[in-house]
């Protein structure tokens, strides 16, 4: 994936390419930043193909390191269950250091429209979110039937 979100085509995955790993790396941060926002742990785990090249899981391996995140090769795709025991070590060992402060991104009393809207800020980047009026009904029929104090993702 990070290849492909760095601009290598679907023809390119297999070939070794590291400035497609460097530029699609930024889409990996931006799901880390996201993780953090929540106050829990985050580990990157690498699902490694058979045509990755040690040089790019070494680069992946190194930038997940320059931003602190625990980082685990995964190869449960050609080893089965033994290919995710490191991922499962790094997970429990993550945990056994009770770091997660889990917070939600707003107010659950919050209206719905406002949730939405800290959503596309600081999830996506956004301004704000545009709703169309079959959205806005929809929304209005939440609300009438009391879910609009739930979650939403």
């Amino acid at each position: 994936a990070l290849k492909h979100h760095g601009g290598a085509s679907k023809s390119e995955i297999s070939i070794e390419n590291l400035d497609a790993i460097e530029r699609g790396f930024s889409n990996l941060e931006k799901q880390i930043e996201n993780v953090r926002k929540f106050k829990v742990p985050v580990v990157v785990a690498i699902n490694a193909f058979a045509t990755d090249t040690q040089r790019e899981i070494d680069l992946i391996k190194q930038k997940c390191q320059a931003l602190n995140v625990p980082v685990s090769l995964c190869e449960v795709w050609a080893k089965g269950g033994e290919g995710g025991i490191d991922l499962a070590n790094q997970v429990i060992k993550q945990i056994e250091k009770d770091e997660s402060r889990f917070e939600v991104l707003y107010d659950h009393n919050l209206p719905i429209k406002d949730k939405i809207n800290v959503i596309v800020k600081e999830i996506y980047g956004g301004r704000k979110a545009i709703f169309t009026k079959t959205a806005e009904g929809q929304i209005q029929d939440i609300e009438k039937m009391g879910f609009d104090k739930l979650p939403i993702c």
